[in-house]
């Protein structure tokens, strides 16, 4: 683990950074691209080892995605690193046309997703990307849920030939990853806590939290069952379908909003497959000012609220 671990976790930009470099040592042919964002995306130590190999295009997105798929058909490997509402949500067009359709080998990297900019507000949240994202055909979405899964990610990406958007999360986390580098691999969830009477599914910073809220449970008698769905497109169609099956109720947990989100994909999976009864926990609106902690409260994106969330659900049958 590298140096970003605190009491209160680990920071996935660091593994996310170091990761690049190692690849960067290895591979001449990986660049970073970024938004005047090398102080948020920690990109500081690739710029020093490999000042060559990073653009930084100053505050304009639309370029920098332009650049990356000119790169990319060059013969290089861009990952573009920027804050995810301004990555998304300004250059959605050149995503769309210069990357998806074109189906250019360039990593999309949304640094500081979902409400990580706290008191700096609905301008700067990100909670709409992973919607954005799904809307797009044929996209890899990758949400890893700690510096291992980060790191295998990245790994993956690096390989993998065409491109992929990934979620880089900003607050610390806790690894649920007990240690191990877990082999990465799209479309494939992880069963982090096995239980027979309700399904949480999250992602990201939530899996932690989910994995809190399935310990609540456990003190009211209630066997939860935890997925960690780090690969939103494709969907573990399998693993789904099967946590439905065995535990009859679906809660959903994301630091995004569920509307064409993870809650969004489930649901429509299960809707066609096997109809379960769901809650889809997320952030649901344009969010007031206030910290990180205050805004999790705030959507009962805590193990509380999932806690409370999942024995609603149980009760309404």
């Amino acid at each position: 683990m590298s140096g970003a671990s605190t009491a209160a976790g680990y920071d996935c930009r660091v593994a996310f950074a170091d990761t690049l470099i190692a690849l960067a040592r290895a591979d001449d042919r990986i660049v970073a691209v970024c938004n005047d964002s090398v102080g948020s995306s920690n990109l500081g130590g690739f710029r020093e080892e490999f000042p060559e190999r990073l653009i930084n295009v100053g505050i304009a997105e639309q370029n920098m995605v332009g650049v990356a798929a000119g790169l990319a058909n060059a013969g290089f490997i861009p990952f573009v690193s920027a804050a995810s509402p301004f990555l998304t949500g300004r250059a959605m067009e050149q995503i769309k046309a210069d990357i998806v359709y074109s189906g250019a080998n360039v990593k999309l990297c949304g640094q500081s997703p979902g409400v990580s900019y706290g008191e700096l507000g609905p301008t700067h949240h990100s909670i709409e990307d992973l919607a954005w994202m799904r809307a797009l055909d044929n996209l890899p979405i990758v949400v890893p849920a700690d510096p291992e899964q980060t790191r295998a990610a990245v790994l993956w990406a690096a390989a993998f030939d065409g491109p992929v958007f990934m979620r880089i999360g900003r607050h610390r986390v806790r690894s649920v990853s007990d240690g191990r580098d877990p082999a990465w691999t799209p479309g494939r969830a992880e069963v982090l806590l096995e239980g027979d009477d309700i399904t949480i599914v999250a992602v990201g910073t939530m899996v932690e939290v989910a994995l809190a809220a399935a310990e609540h449970l456990g003190r009211a008698g209630v066997h939860a069952r935890v997925l960690n769905m780090a690969s939103i497109h494709p969907l573990d169609r399998d693993a789904i379908i099967e946590s439905a099956r065995i535990t009859g109720g679906i809660v959903t947990v994301e630091e995004a909003v569920p509307r064409g989100g993870l809650g969004g994909a489930v649901a429509e999976l299960l809707a066609v497959e096997h109809p379960t009864r769901m809650r889809l926990l997320g952030t649901h609106a344009f969010a007031p000012t206030g910290n990180v902690d205050f805004l999790f409260e705030h959507f009962s994106l805590t193990p509380e609220g999932v806690a409370r969330a999942a024995q609603d659900l149980m009760a309404a049958t």
